[in-house]
This record gives C-alpha cells, sequence and structure tokens, in this order.
C-alpha cells in the first residue's frame, strides 16, 4: 500500500536529491505553477479534466467518477510505463491531495511500484512557500551587484553562481530580464513559481555568511520581491560595473535577439516612447522598424536608461559603492570577485 506524507517530511528528502516528485494533474496546470524538479506524468490531459469536471458540477459525482475510470482505464499501460521509467523513490501529488494523486497512487502500487502520496497536495506546499517566506532567514550581510543597463550584471552572477558564490538570480527565477523590454527571448513566472524558486534558493543559503545579488526594482515582470530583499538592497554595499558603451549593445542585443522579436520590441518600446524626447523617439522607432537595432539601443541607453540609472544612484549616495571597470565580462567576473574580497577586508564578514 502507499504511504501518504506530509509537506515537512517531504521537503528534506527533495533537498537532499532523494525523492522524485510527480505531478499528475494537467499539462496546464503543471505549466501555471508546480514544486521545482517535478515532472509532469497527468492521470487526465486538459480536455479530459474539462470533461470530467463538468460532469462534476452539472449532472453527478458518480458521473465523474464512472467518466475517470473510463479515461483511465484506456491509459492505464502508457501511465504505468512512464511511472517505471522514473528511477528512485516516487511521490505523486495533485492539488489538494484527492482523488487524482489517489489514483496515480492506487495504481503504481497495483503495478509493483513504490510510490508516496503527498497529503494536502500542491496546495499544502504552497502554504508552506508563504510560510517559509514569512520566517525567512537571510544573511545579514549581502553584496549587491549594479551598472548601467546591458553592463552583464546577470551573466557575472551566473559566472560567480557557477564558481560557488551564494548567487540569488532574481531575474532567473523571474524568467524576466527586468526592463520593459525584459518579457522578450524570456519566459517570465508568476508569483508562485517566483517564490518556490526562491524558498529553495534561500534555504540552499541558509548557512552562507552573506547573499549576492542584483540591484532590481521591487517588481520584475509579474513578480514582487519580498521586502526583506529589497531592505537588504537599500542598506548594503554595491559593487558598480563600468563598461564600454559599445559592449552593452552587443550584450543587449545577444541577450534579447530582436532580430527574432522585432514585433514584442516595437510593442515594449510603445510603452514607453511618450516618456523619450519626441524626435528621439521617432528616431527609435523606425531604427526598430528598419530592423537597426544597433543604433536603435543606443539612442535608448543615452536617452532613457542611462538617464534612470543615475537618478537611481543619486538615492544610494549614503551607501559604500565599488566602481569597477571592464571591457568584457570575464573581465568583468574578475574585478567583481577583487571588489568582494575588498569588502570583506572592510566589513570583516566571512566572505570568500
Amino acid at each position: 500500500m502507499f504511504r501518504t506524507i506530509t509537506i515537512e517530511e517531504l521537503i528534506p528528502q527533495t533537498e537532499n536529491g532523494q525523492m522524485t516528485l510527480i505531478d499528475v494533474r494537467s499539462p496546464s496546470e503543471y505549466r501555471e505553477f508546480t514544486m521545482p524538479g517535478s515532472i509532469n506524468i497527468p492521470i487526465f490531459n486538459d480536455e479530459e479534466r474539462a470533461e470530467v469536471g463538468t460532469l462534476y458540477t452539472q449532472e453527478s459525482v458518480e458521473a465523474a467518477k464512472e467518466r475517470g475510470l473510463e479515461i483511465v482505464s484506456q491509459k492505464l499501460p502508457s501511465f504505468i510505463r512512464a511511472m517505471q521509467n522514473v528511477q528512485g523513490e516516487k511521490t505523486v501529488f495533485c492539488w489538494r491531495g484527492g482523488m487524482r494523486s489517489k489514483t496515480a497512487a492506487t495504481l503504481a502500487d497495483l503495478a509493483g511500484l513504490k510510490v508516496n502520496r503527498l497529503e494536502g497536495g500542491i496546495r499544502a506546499y504552497r502554504k508552506w512557500t508563504v510560510s517559509e517566506l514569512e520566517a525567512a532567514e537571510v544573511p545579514e550581510q549581502a553584496i549587491i551587484l549594479n551598472g548601467l543597463t546591458g553592463s552583464g550584471k546577470t551573466k557575472v552572477l551566473e559566472k560567480l553562481t557557477a564558481e560557488g558564490y551564494p548567487v540569488i538570480d532574481l531575474e532567473g527565477m523571474a524568467g524576466h530580464k527586468g526592463s520593459i523590454f525584459g518579457h522578450i527571448a524570456d519566459s517570465p513566472n508568476n508569483q508562485k513559481t517566483f517564490d518556490a524558486l526562491l524558498v529553495r534558493r534561500l534555504r540552499e543559503l541558509k548557512d552562507e555568511p552573506y547573499v549576492l545579488f542584483e540591484a532590481e526594482n521591487s517588481r520584475i515582470g509579474k513578480v514582487v520581491v519580498p521586502p526583506f530583499l529589497m531592505e537588504l538592497k537599500e542598506t548594503s554595499p554595491h559593487i558598480d560595473i563600468r563598461m564600454p558603451v559599445e559592449k552593452r549593445i552587443e550584450i543587449i542585443l545577444e541577450d534579447y535577439q530582436p532580430e527574432k522579436h522585432q514585433q514584442e520590441c516595437l510593442e515594449a518600446f510603445s510603452r514607453i516612447r511618450s516618456r523619450i524626447h519626441t524626435p528621439v523617439a521617432g528616431e527609435i522607432g523606425a531604427q526598430l522598424e528598419e530592423g537597426n537595432f544597433a543604433p536603435a539601443v543606443r539612442l535608448l541607453l543615452e536617452h532613457y536608461y542611462d538617464a534612470r540609472y543615475a537618478h537611481k544612484k543619486e538615492q544610494l549616495s549614503g551607501i559604500r559603492q565599488v566602481e569597477v571597470a571592464a571591457s568584457d565580462l570575464e573581465e568583468a567576473a574578475g574585478h567583481v570577485k577583487k571588489a568582494i574580497e575588498e569588502l570583506k577586508r572592510e566589513t570583516d564578514c566571512p566572505i570568500r
């Protein structure tokens, strides 16, 4: 017989890599929000779920169960094969820990597969995530990476993450690059997904003496950054990357790939067009229409983003700032690591 486990029992096993999570909800539910690292082996596809749900609300519970059993019986061999292909210990979950996860666990058990079933389903996980954020243990020390748009801050953080630095990649968790163009060539996450990824990373870093993250606004795309991180940003030292405008343009073009997303770029630009001096805005729009993306980016930097950054920098006048100049990303990463060492000496913080 399968075992039912609580979210408190499950989390340590997922963090230790000892458990594979299987979301048996429909594909659209899975895409909307799931537990990080889970795989999707649905009991019903989206159309089947809608059909069973309609029977449940418009006819009867018995009619919905009967149709559900018909659907499951037809796909039973493929469902069991999919479950058999999952290695190691497995836990199945659905929305509320109800009929779908119970059915999946029962079928797996009858096939001789050892599985667990999550009590309360993903709703229990969401409740746990919210409580974890409310009581989040964040290191008192932080270092904030700052710099003009296109300075490669995200790529530098990626390099530092690969080297084991305690980085919180807020843009990566949001699936958004932070600007009005930030959704382009990316897949924005909703608040639930962002919170789940953030909690997982905070738990990974709970024993670190400090954290390192980019100087973001309180909102990144669809998500809101928790106040405790914004407070850290406003009270922690900043490392400010300086890079030539030509290199910044190159980085932006590589990140956003405007040649593949011209219409999206035009639509995004329309939302800030009124904030730019009319003749310049007209020139930017014309360059985007003609596919001349480098000149358009240069004008956006010179007449919009750099001025916004200068204004924000004025608000950091009382905060320790270390400027590092670099000609490319490799050099920037090296200088940032040296700046971290400099801040370590200043604060006596046990930063690596």
